[in-house]
């Protein structure tokens, strides 16, 4: 049960946030009903925000280090080797099966690759990182996510950048 908790923390904080806001819009009054209104707004929106991210966390099994800083996804890897791709850079995305564990396979304008594990620690970080990139359709990456999870040689183009 704790476990369970503390994989969906940030999902089942958003969705108190917005009983929250339905409680104080239930109070009375058209003023309250607006501020819980917004609140229940506020809250439903990161609600949804936290389920998307939520096939992003992953326990460590991989290492090595993501970091998401400054438009640029860096990779520090302890066996593999690491690297760094600017957003601005990226020209596709895909999800790949390597040895038995999930890979993001970053490719740049220039061709250069970057092969990051799914469950390399800071990996969640991916998921905000991704949703700067114009056409990306977060639904269909979390769909990817679980699929190559449950294949053993699976391939997926989950985006590649408007022409």
């Amino acid at each position: 049960m704790r476990q369970w908790v503390r994989d969906r923390a940030e999902m089942l904080v958003f969705a108190a946030v917005f009983l929250l806001g339905l409680y104080v819009a239930l109070l009375g009054g058209w003023f309250l009903a607006l501020v819980g209104g917004c609140v229940m707004v506020i809250g439903g929106v990161l609600a949804i925000g936290a389920f998307r991210r939520s096939p992003f966390r992953r326990p460590i099994g991989a290492p090595g280090v993501v970091e998401v800083v400054e438009g640029a996804i860096r990779y520090y890897g302890a066996t593999e080797r690491g690297g760094e791709i600017a957003l601005r850079d990226l020209s596709e995305i895909r999800l790949l099966r390597v040895e038995g564990r999930a890979h993001w396979r970053l490719r740049s304008i220039s061709a250069e690759a970057l092969l990051v594990p799914a469950d390399a620690a800071g990996a969640s970080a991916l998921a905000d990182a991704f949703t700067a990139l114009p056409g990306l359709d977060m639904g269909m990456v979390s769909h990817a996510l679980a699929q190559v999870a449950d294949k053993d040689d699976a391939i997926r183009t989950v985006w590649r950048r408007p022409v």
